[in-house]
């Protein structure tokens, strides 16, 4: 089980390997063009703004785009007792080994036979991750509680919710006074 919001963020980080990687390949190999031409900058502010577009809709309630709408429908957890520590993904799993190759190997295929720019596409991915991983704190944040995903083996991508702070135990009457 991971929290949702260091689940975006260990994409962000595989999509920053992914570019310190591969585009240093793609320009050793093609070299550093001398200038960016007007088309790619305008290419790379038409992604801008749809990514703020996108990363906008989806923090809205709205049933076809909305994740927040999702976030609503997590159930919460029968035994919050079995949780890791918060950070514990993200000390430990910073990197996804398997994924990694995923956005590597197009962008540095598309670096070596195209334009060495295209090296750095999965910097787009992570901003969208990045995005939603910001909305998830911020909905954490406002409803006092953690978002998790992959309570349920066999839904992997059903969310869960824990609360923020664990309860303190409870005492019995026949626990020692603390005295």
């Amino acid at each position: 089980m991971i929290r949702y919001v260091h689940h975006q963020l260990m994409g962000v980080a595989m999509a920053v390997c992914a570019c310190v990687v591969g585009a240093p390949v793609a320009f050793g190999v093609r070299g550093t063009p001398a200038a960016v031409d007007d088309a790619v900058w305008k290419v790379i502010l038409l992604m801008l703004g749809c990514n703020v577009l996108l990363g906008t809709l989806e923090a809205s309630r709205l049933r076809w785009v909305g994740e927040v709408r999702t976030f609503e429908e997590a159930v919460p957890l029968d035994d919050p007792e079995i949780l890791r520590p918060a950070d514990y993904s993200l000390r430990h799993n910073l990197v996804n080994k398997g994924f990694l190759p995923v956005l590597l190997v197009p962008a540095l295929v598309m670096g070596l036979t195209l334009s060495p720019w295209l090296s750095l596409t999965p910097l787009w991915l992570s901003l969208d991750w990045l995005t939603r991983a910001g909305i998830a704190a911020r909905w954490e944040k406002r409803n006092a509680v953690l978002l998790w995903r992959g309570h349920v083996p066999a839904r992997a991508w059903e969310l869960s919710y824990s609360p923020a702070r664990p309860s303190p135990p409870t005492r019995t009457a026949t626990d020692p006074s603390p005295e």
